[in-house]
């Protein structure tokens, strides 16, 4: 059901001789919601570089920082680790994680923690280490015996974790403010874990070491982020007035920044506005949660590898267009935000449909594949998509307009 946001008044109430009585009574019914973050957030440039000195207040003596190979031969963790060892935190490094992660991985990085003996993890790069942290942080504490696969789904975590730190190196997933963390279990098969114990106990923000990132990963990773934003802002069943607030500011953020940091990868007001953007987006997907685009991308990257903000980027025109009976109105205000530029006229629809057409044409200008068959799926292999698009019913759920089987073949056929 959707929650009515806006605020109702009574019209002045007036005295025998025509005074407005002092008092007038507010019909405002505020919506439920909660609303779940992050303990603490850094933002500042450079941040990272005095890693040791911030963390002085945790009391942190042994970390395990949580990283891939690429940032580790890019080298960008070691003023933060030259910080650390100022401070005389012991750090041991985890480089192992890949991209959609495997249980083996996150099994391996917690027996690496448990034997080093940490007293805090830190996720040091794109969502799929940070998530690899989130788990960690969980499994290695000496009080939690709980295994694995008994934490996939909402809400079956539970117990204590390590002290937790999240940085993140692109500025897409969000992953720094969220509750969820996604694993990859068989060959083309992934669980989330839901829970509260992933908000970590800080999330820095340092726009420096998303400076120079490649221009394809920008655009991906940028529009992963705006779709968390436009996801959030039309999902059905937790959108809420925080939510919404910081929904709209991201996307006014990324829509005025996201090309001018891919095509030129040191501007650094564009990195930072990036950077804060896919935070806030986090934000409200987080307690807003994201819907069909999601669910039909998974299986994008789950059988065919294509990085997950590509997939989302993929489908997102598509599934935008399946929504405007159910969204319209939420199209129509997001319009504006995105695009200020543009003349809107019209009923919501034809605002929306301008709104869906204009995102393409970013797309494009991004420099991103838009089109399936561009990304070599071959046609006969929608069906399968469709099938696993439905298993993903933890988003399905979210989604303004409900979606059957037939519409995801759909779907999947027009994005062809």
């Amino acid at each position: 059901m959707m929650t009515d946001n806006k605020t109702q008044l009574e019209p002045p109430k007036t005295t025998q001789n025509g005074d407005i009585e002092e008092k007038q009574t507010s019909l405002f019914s505020a919506p439920l919601f909660t609303f779940s973050t992050s303990k603490n957030i850094i933002c500042e440039y450079g941040a990272a570089s005095r890693l040791g000195e911030i963390l002085l207040e945790y009391k942190i003596k042994s970390a395990l920082l949580v990283t891939d190979e690429g940032i580790k031969q890019l080298g960008l963790y070691h003023s933060a680790m030259q910080s650390l060892a100022q401070e005389n935190i012991k750090v041991t490094v985890f480089s192992e994680v890949q991209a959609d992660p495997v249980e083996n991985i996150v099994l391996s990085a917690v027996e690496v923690a448990k034997f080093a003996g940490v007293d805090a993890v830190i996720g040091f790069g794109g969502g799929s280490s940070m998530d690899v942290a989130k788990i960690v942080s969980l499994l290695a504490h000496p009080q939690n015996d709980q295994a694995l696969v008994d934490i996939y789904g909402v809400g079956n975590a539970h117990g204590k974790r390590l002290k937790l730190i999240q940085i993140p190196t692109t500025a897409g997933t969000g992953s720094e403010v969220t509750q969820v963390a996604i694993v990859t279990t068989g060959k083309t098969t992934k669980a989330g874990i839901v829970t509260p114990l992933f908000l970590p106990d800080l999330a820095i923000l340092d726009a420096q070491l998303t400076m120079g990132l490649p221009a394809h990963v920008t655009a991906a990773t940028g529009i992963d982020a705006m779709v968390h934003a436009i996801e959030a802002y039309t999902s059905k069943l937790k959108k809420n007035p925080m939510s919404d607030m910081f929904a709209k500011e991201a996307l006014r953020l990324m829509s005025a920044h996201i090309q001018r940091a891919v095509h030129n990868g040191n501007d650094r007001l564009a990195r930072e506005a990036m950077l804060l953007g896919s935070m806030l987006a986090g934000q409200a997907f987080a307690n807003s949660p994201v819907a069909a685009v999601h669910a039909l991308a998974y299986p994008l990257g789950g059988h065919f590898h294509i990085a997950h903000g590509l997939s989302n980027s993929l489908v997102l025109p598509h599934v935008m267009r399946f929504n405007l009976d159910g969204a319209a109105e939420y199209y129509a205000e997001l319009a504006p935000i995105i695009f200020p530029q543009l003349e809107l006229t019209g009923n919501a629809r034809k605002i929306g449909e301008l709104l869906i057409n204009e995102l393409e044409t970013l797309i494009k200008n991004l420099g991103l594949p838009t089109s399936l068959k561009e990304m070599g799926i071959p046609e006969d292999f929608l069906p399968k998509l469709a099938e696993d698009a439905m298993l993903q019913t933890r988003l399905l759920v979210n989604n303004p307009r409900e979606l059957v089987f037939e519409d995801a073949l759909a779907i999947y056929q027009t994005a062809f």
